[in-house]
């Protein structure tokens, strides 16, 4: 295992949501971009790349543990925001689906229960980097459009994911023909 790649982007799953209470846009968006590559620097460092299932069953135990420590700091960032009451209701229904996940380990759990949470979040988080004070005037005027816009992101995104297993990385490096 390649402790030097392993430790820092592990500790970085886990202190990055912290920052998100102080700076949820900078934090927000940095923490989406790791959760993304992560299991591209994770992996071939050893991490869960193994033909010991239990091995396999590390790496997506501790990114779900990670992705969850993300959640907490966000419902906190998030608790004087006039959205709260969703963004609360949004890590319920999540939690529901991590705990079934972990109770299960079955990924499908993640699909019937998606994250609606973070997408909501890094839009809340970004209207009111750019927007400062009508960020929320913004948001429920365009909500008909936001929410739909969630709503299909985020469920093509658990599909290919959790029931399909599609590698966007994979993908993209045989665009560039790698």
């Amino acid at each position: 295992m390649n402790w030097f790649v392993v430790v820092p982007v592990v500790l970085a799953k886990f202190l990055l949501p912290v920052a998100l209470i102080w700076f949820p846009f900078a934090a927000g968006w940095a923490n989406f971009v790791l959760d993304t590559v992560d299991g591209d620097l994770l992996i071939p460092a050893g991490l869960g790349n193994s033909s010991d299932p239990n091995e396999n069953h590390l790496y997506q135990n501790l990114d779900k543990v990670a992705d969850y420590t993300t959640y907490v700091f966000m419902v906190v960032a998030a608790w004087k925001w006039p959205v709260r009451r969703w963004i609360i209701a949004l890590f319920a229904l999540r939690t529901v689906g991590q705990t079934l996940f972990f109770v299960t380990q079955n990924e499908l759990m993640l699909l019937f229960f998606p994250n609606f949470l973070e997408p909501l979040f890094l839009v809340c988080a970004t209207l009111l980097f750019f927007k400062h004070a009508a960020a929320w005037g913004h948001l429920m005027r365009y909500r008909f459009i936001y929410g739909p816009a969630i709503f299909i992101y985020k469920m093509q995104d658990e599909v290919l994911t959790h029931l399909v297993d599609f590698d966007r990385s994979e993908a993209i490096r045989g665009l560039f023909g790698r």
